[in-house]
C-alpha cells in the first residue's frame, strides 16, 4: 500500500535525480573553487537523502487512498503567483515583480489588510534589491525605464 510519505518521498528522490541528470553538464570544479553544476549537484544529493529518509519513515502515514486535501485554494495561489513572476520577471524587472507577487501572496493568502500588504511588499522589493543589486552586485532584471 501506498502511502503519502512514500509518494511524496519518491517524487522528491525522482525529482532530484532529474536535477542530477541535468546537471551533469556543467563544470563541477572543486571544494575551493566550485563550478556552476557544484551547488546544484550539493542540493539534489540532499533533497535526494531526505526523500529516502522521508521514504524509509513513513511507517504512520495515512494511506494514498484518504487524500483530502484543504490546503487546495493555497496551493493554486501560490502556482499562479510563482508562474507569474517566471512569466514578468524579465519584462517588469525584479523589483516590480517582486513587488506584485509578494503583495499577492500576503494579501491572497495570509490575509493581510491592503496597506500591511502594500508595505511590506514594497519593503521586501527594495530591501532584497539594496542586498543583491547593490551590496553583491548581483545583476538582476531591470523593469520598464530602469526601474
Amino acid at each position: 500500500m501506498f502511502s503519502r510519505d512514500r509518494v511524496a518521498g519518491l517524487a522528491l528522490f525522482l525529482f532530484a535525480l532529474v536535477v542530477l541528470w541535468e546537471n551533469r553538464v556543467l563544470p563541477l570544479g572543486t571544494v575551493y573553487r566550485p563550478g556552476p553544476g557544484f551547488m546544484p549537484m550539493v542540493l539534489a544529493l540532499a533533497l535526494a537523502g531526505l526523500a529516502l529518509a522521508v521514504m524509509a519513515g513513513s511507517r504512520g502515514s495515512p494511506p494514498l487512498a484518504s487524500l483530502d486535501w484543504t490546503e487546495k485554494r493555497h496551493a493554486a495561489a501560490i502556482l499562479a503567483g510563482s508562474t507569474f513572476a517566471a512569466l514578468a520577471l524579465e519584462r517588469l524587472g525584479y523589483r516590480l515583480t517582486t513587488l506584485v507577487l509578494v503583495g499577492f501572496l500576503l494579501w491572497a493568502i495570509e490575509g493581510k489588510r491592503s496597506a500591511v500588504a502594500l508595505l511590506m511588499a514594497i519593503g521586501l522589493s527594495l530591501g532584497t534589491w539594496y542586498v543583491f543589486a547593490g551590496l553583491l552586485k548581483v545583476p538582476l532584471p531591470l523593469g520598464p525605464r530602469g526601474f
